[in-house]
């Protein structure tokens, strides 16, 4: 069993997904689109909700972090409660990815030692998800 992660954004899923791909150098997500889903004659899909994504995911650093735009009309709160955790022994992977997240975003802790790890950092990101770097080798 795994936990794995799901972001819901409001309306740039498309955006933050292929910013993601580009971070962490990984394969081309399959995107689901409200359109693609089967449709249900009693209700007629918003024209506006056609093209956003209703499901996709990723593999970060090992881990399946899910993607999805909230359907029109539904509230949405920037996931100010959700942080994203990359535990890794691949230093300089670490580092660069870092970087490439900085870019539009707020560094909280840059990349440094700590009592707990040789490398660690957190930021937020320029779509408001919070990360945390930390490096640990492999035992």
């Amino acid at each position: 069993m795994a936990v794995e992660v799901y972001l819901i954004f409001n309306g740039n899923c498309r955006e933050a997904v292929s910013f993601y791909e580009k971070v962490f150098d990984t394969d081309k997500a399959e995107i689901m689109t409200f359109g693609d889903s089967p449709q249900n004659p009693n209700y007629q899909l918003p024209e506006e909700a056609k093209d956003l994504v209703m499901h996709t995911r990723l593999s970060i650093f090992g881990s399946t972090v899910m993607f999805s735009d909230t359907f029109p009309s539904s509230p949405f709160t920037i996931g100010n409660n959700v942080t994203l955790a990359v535990v890794s022994s691949d230093e300089d992977k670490m580092r660069k990815a870092f970087e490439a997240l900085k870019d539009g975003g707020k560094v909280t802790m840059e990349l440094q030692e700590t009592f707990w790890s040789k490398c660690y950092g957190s930021l937020t990101d320029k779509f408001g998800i919070e990360w945390q770097f930390s490096h640990e080798e492999n035992k």
